[in-house]
């Protein structure tokens, strides 16, 4: 017995849902978990005087202890027997001095309930049993979706083992021990809060408590102030630390709308009047700036990963334009210490400089990203770095980089050299005005799809020409082959415009027809009125065949050649078509 007071150790126990079970031992100092056969994860120990809480309930692998920490964390060991509850409630009387609480969950499967704050959760709870619970360590962000509807957004996966979750929250998480999911997995969940609500304030224990005994309190928009609340939970926002830099009222092209950007020591924020994102530097993946061929505006593009959400539409790519003659001048809100300690060499106390070159410059300092520009081995006709074209009916630019082709801004398209297989470059047939534009489609290697930028100006093509062959890229031309087309279509052009839109319809595949169309005409003016009234009077009656015995009728007392009438109707037939 005196050993078993000592160390309890129970097998099969899950560490916050990792996907391999482990070994967990329960000692007057702590917990310590390790994962069977020495795979799913590290080692894992807590001290024990870290212990606020515990709760025994229902988990996804029979039932589960969690244990809530002072420092607002949490822990899940999920996997223990029914018949343990009593071994388990006396391991934490007796070591840690704490009672196990039972706690039952809600089954009903109602969908409306009560949502509370604690000190390490969010709880919705119906008829006061929880039916699921949120820890503020899962949360990524949250916005305003309406005015009466709460968006959540839960952390993805980092990589193939981490979550993503916000580590210094505490708990296990902090170290990294949650196991990634799988294929399938909950990224947002939204609540409707109706009506409205009195603000709380937090007692000592991080508690939340009702103010509802002072006289004159103020009512708050429950969906607002459940936002805020959540915010300040999670650690969202303005908590993440000292503002180093602002810049206010940036326009962004995707997505679309103006927001302010917060610069942090690990993250940046952006705050619009819907949404609020906090994006940490490690999610930056590329960092482009791209002037626009206006020589007006510079675009800079923030490639990210994982993307941006907004419902159910993801941003892979952040579009921020800026006036290239705007300067500001801006002070960074940091210490001289770290400013010639960590930051030596990469950022200035000040800036005076234009708007897009600061925040090119401030972000590549703290993020450590490279920015990547145009690559000089490509100038367009009009000497810029772009080239007008469009995806789909989408126009935008596309840039000539070092190493790849991004297309901006809508959709952001970004192709790495190494993954086309080839690039054809073509024309759209038919049409005249395929003489002034063309196509290029950029076919991927193994399957990957192709992508096709269309309406290129035809003074482009030489420069993008030379550009290809330079990068060494596969090319295949096959506007060479179109030169008759392309005759024949600006011959047809001068036709159709001195014909009326009826007769451009007629005549859009017919070639040398036309001039035995004049001659048509005027046989008809001369010798009968007949054609001119079924064609355009909305009085005629006459239809189908019998239009043919009109014209049989209109011509027998005229002067008109044997050939001429014979070749009448089938003309006649391709008008009414």
């Amino acid at each position: 017995m005196s050993e078993r007071k000592t160390v309890e150790e129970f097998n099969g126990i899950y560490l916050d849902l990792s996907k391999q079970s482990g070994k967990v031992k329960f000692a007057e100092a702590g917990l310590a978990w390790k994962p069977t056969g020495g795979t799913g994860g590290e080692n894992f120990a807590l001290d024990g005087q870290q212990f606020f809480q515990c709760q025994w309930s229902r988990g996804a692998r029979g039932h589960e202890v969690k244990i809530l920490l002072r420092d607002s964390g949490l822990i899940q060991l999920d996997g223990f027997e029914a018949e343990e509850f009593d071994r388990v409630q006396k391991i934490f009387r007796l070591f840690y001095g704490l009672n196990l609480e039972h706690k039952d969950h809600a089954l009903k499967g109602w969908n409306w309930g009560k949502g509370e704050f604690g000190k390490a959760e969010l709880a919705f709870n119906v008829q006061n049993r929880p039916a699921f619970e949120i820890p503020y360590s899962e949360v990524s962000n949250t916005n305003l979706a309406g005015k009466n509807e709460v968006a959540v957004e839960f952390s993805l996966p980092a990589g193939g083992n981490e979550t993503g979750t916000n580590g210094h929250l505490g708990g296990a998480r902090s170290k990294g021990r949650k196991s990634g999911a799988g294929k399938d997995q909950l990224v947002e969940m939204r609540f409707y809060i109706p009506g409205t609500a009195t603000k709380k304030e937090n007692d000592e224990d991080g508690e939340d408590k009702s103010m509802d005994g002072s006289e004159g309190e103020e009512q708050h928009n429950a969906a607002n102030l459940f936002y805020e609340t959540l915010m300040d939970k999670a650690e969202i926002g303005e908590v993440a630390g000292d503002t180093f830099a602002t810049f206010l009222e940036v326009l962004h092209l995707t997505p679309r709308g103006r927001f302010g950007i917060d610069m942090y020591e690990a993250s940046f924020r952006l705050r619009g009047k819907t949404y609020d994102y906090k994006i940490p530097y490690d999610n930056i993946k590329k960092f482009m700036l791209l002037p626009k061929p206006d020589d007006l505006h510079t675009l800079i593009t923030i490639g990210l990963d994982p993307p941006l959400r907004q419902g159910q539409t993801r941003y892979p790519f952040l579009v921020m334009q800026f006036k290239r003659e705007e300067e500001v001048t801006i002070e960074l809100n940091m210490t001289k210490e770290l400013l010639e300690g960590k930051y030596k060499g990469k950022l200035n106390a000040r800036y005076e400089q234009p708007q897009h070159t600061v925040v090119a410059q401030v972000f590549r300092g703290l993020s450590g990203k490279k920015i990547v520009t145009p690559s000089k081995d490509f100038s367009s006709h009009h000497q810029q770095a772009g080239v007008k074209c469009s995806i789909k009916a989408n126009e935008g630019h596309l840039y000539c980089l070092d190493k790849s082709f991004m297309f901006v801004p809508k959709p952001a398209t970004y192709i790495p050299f190494d993954h086309i297989s080839v690039i054809v470059m073509s024309r759209v047939g038919g049409a005249v005005s395929a003489s002034r534009t063309f196509d290029i489609t950029v076919t991927m290697k193994n399957g990957g799809g192709e992508t096709l930028f269309s309406n290129i100006n035809r003074e482009e093509q030489k420069p993008l020409e030379d550009f290809f062959q330079a990068k060494g890229l596969r090319t295949k031309n096959e506007m060479l082959d179109d030169s008759s087309a392309l005759i024949a279509a600006a011959l047809k052009d001068a036709d159709m415009a001195s014909s009326d839109e009826e007769v451009v319809a007629a005549r859009a595949d017919r070639g040398s027809a036309d001039e035995d169309e004049e001659s048509v005409d005027e046989d008809f003016k001369t010798d009968s009125e007949s054609d001119v009234a079924e064609e355009y009077d909305s009085a005629h009656e006459s239809s189908g065949s019998g239009s043919d015995a009109e014209m049989a009728d209109g011509d027998a007392g005229g002067d008109s050649d044997p050939p001429e009438v014979a070749e009448r109707p089938k003309k006649k037939a391709k008008i009414s078509k």
